[in-house]
């Protein structure tokens, strides 16, 4: 039975992630971090009882900043795939929290590389990556584009992709870099963009709430879904020799459409609900990610199903049905 190791199993990704692969019959040993009230929820649905027969999926208290008990965890473990997800992944929230985000989403990195390669063990390893290492640069970007972050957290992130480029030179592990795009679903946190504007919708519609405040709305995303993107993941590690993948939907929209999007699925007009704050615009802005993910359709057969018109209704719906109960 193949065993594997996903950091951040709590979060939106890890949870879809876990999913796939206990479906595919792997061991799931997941890290979270202890608090004192439970922040497991999106894997509850998952969960059994640790001492029941059969249980394929383990949680072991751990953080990312923590060297020696990552280092640990994974000697002792020893697993065939490491998915890497944890991150504090909220670009506005790097600027206020830059040291913490360099912390996790950088050298949180570098800390698992070394344990993978002091531990010895043959292992296939995942960064999650990520779109904003474009920043500036104009679209569709492609993995031969040039990197321009604009955040600290695309700094930190940057910092990753490049030292498990360089493990994977100078020490010959099988290490990827997965440049995800924008995936949501309705497991998004609430404080990002796309999960605000579907939650107010709903809300609004059921009369929980009257506007909903947003900073740039002419920004340009590219949504996919979720869960359709936890699987490039996977087809990454299945492949013989590492490698680094754009993966993305290839078709833009602004928060303005999706905003229209949200709110015209349960009849609503936008315009008299949404406003714009300067509390909610960064420091430097992104104006446009739209990928090009041709490289990981021919070599991984891997290809977006699900468009951000779509993904929006999937949400607001989902919202909708969780407010109403």
């Amino acid at each position: 039975m193949k065993r594997a190791l996903i950091t951040g199993i709590t979060g939106q990704d890890g949870s879809y992630l876990a999913e796939l692969l206990l479906e595919k019959g792997y061991d799931v040993h997941g890290v979270i971090r202890r608090s004192s009230t439970f922040n497991t929820s999106r894997l509850e649905h998952l969960y059994k009882d640790p001492h029941e027969k059969g249980n394929r999926l383990h949680l072991h208290y751990g953080d990312i900043t923590d060297g020696v008990g990552i280092s640990n965890l994974v000697r002792d473990l020893a697993p065939h795939e490491i998915y890497n997800l944890a991150a504090q992944s909220h670009v506005k929230v790097s600027f206020e929290m830059p040291d913490f985000t360099a912390q996790v989403d950088a050298v949180g990195t570098i800390r698992l590389l070394e344990a993978i390669r002091a531990a010895k063990i043959e292992t296939k390893f995942y960064q999650a990556s990520t779109s904003e290492l474009y920043g500036s640069t104009p679209p569709p970007q492609s993995e031969i584009s040039q990197f321009a972050p604009q955040s600290p957290y695309a700094a930190a992130k940057l910092y990753s992709y490049w030292v498990v480029r360089n493990y994977r030179d100078a020490y010959g592990l099988h290490a990827t870099n997965g440049i995800l795009f924008n995936h949501e679903s309705p497991r998004r946190g609430e404080t990002f963009v796309t999960r605000k504007i579907t939650m107010a919708a709903a809300r609004i519609k059921l009369g929980l709430q009257t506007k909903l405040y947003l900073g740039n709305l002419e920004a340009i995303r590219d949504w996919g879904f979720a869960p359709e993107y936890v699987e490039s993941m996977w087809l990454m590690l299945q492949q013989n020799v590492p490698d680094d993948f754009v993966v993305a939907t290839g078709i833009g929209a602004t928060v303005r459409e999706f905003c229209e999007a949200a709110f015209s699925t349960l009849g609503l007009d936008y315009r008299d609900y949404v406003e714009t704050e300067d509390r909610y615009t960064r420091p430097t802005e992104v104006d446009a990610l739209i990928g090009d993910s041709s490289k990981a359709e021919k070599v991984l057969g891997w290809k977006a199903k699900t468009h951000w018109r779509e993904l929006a209704e999937i949400m607001v719906r989902s919202d909708l049905d969780k407010f109403s109960h």
